[in-house]
């Protein structure tokens, strides 16, 4: 699957603010509104786009916790079951398949120690197949960034390169 260049800075542009008008994209990358409606439609269809989000502040909504839960599981039959009941649980943000030490790594946010704790002992260690979790809970945080890093544009030619 290949993008343009046109493509890319459409990309960037939504990633730093998804509510950018396709008006305003279209001044950007100098294209008419139509031409990017169509473009942006073309990146949704091939899955470059995933969708539009609103991005939280996890305490103001009341989730004081954020945390990281490794989590090892004892055999591979159990993998399935698992992520099922993982897809189940709203205080699992991201749930990612890891080499390691670990099965799984889990980032989660809960609103306090106690249902950090519940979490854990009466949701993650009761499913079938887990055999340890261990969990680093996150004091600060220094960066969190939603922008997947685009590759860099080729250099455009100048016209004498082009017409040499």
């Amino acid at each position: 699957m290949t993008f343009d260049q046109i493509d890319y800075q459409i990309l960037a542009l939504l990633q730093a603010d998804a509510q950018t008008t396709q008006v305003e994209i279209a001044d950007a990358v100098g294209l008419s509104q139509p031409a990017v409606a169509d473009r942006v439609r073309k990146l949704e269809e091939r899955g470059a786009i995933l969708g539009y989000v609103a991005r939280l502040d996890p305490r103001l909504m009341g989730n004081d916790i954020r945390a990281f839960v490794g989590v090892r599981i004892a055999h591979p039959r159990h993998h399935d079951a698992f992520i099922r009941k993982i897809l189940e649980v709203e205080e699992v943000l991201e749930c990612h398949r890891v080499a390691g030490l670990d099965s799984y790594l889990l980032k989660v946010v809960t609103r306090n120690t106690e249902t950090l704790d519940q979490l854990i002992s009466e949701t993650l260690r009761r499913i079938a197949g887990v055999t340890r979790t261990h969990t680093i809970v996150v004091l600060s945080t220094v960066k969190e960034v939603t922008c997947i890093p685009l590759p860099a544009p080729p250099p455009r030619r100048r016209r004498k390169e082009a017409a040499a």
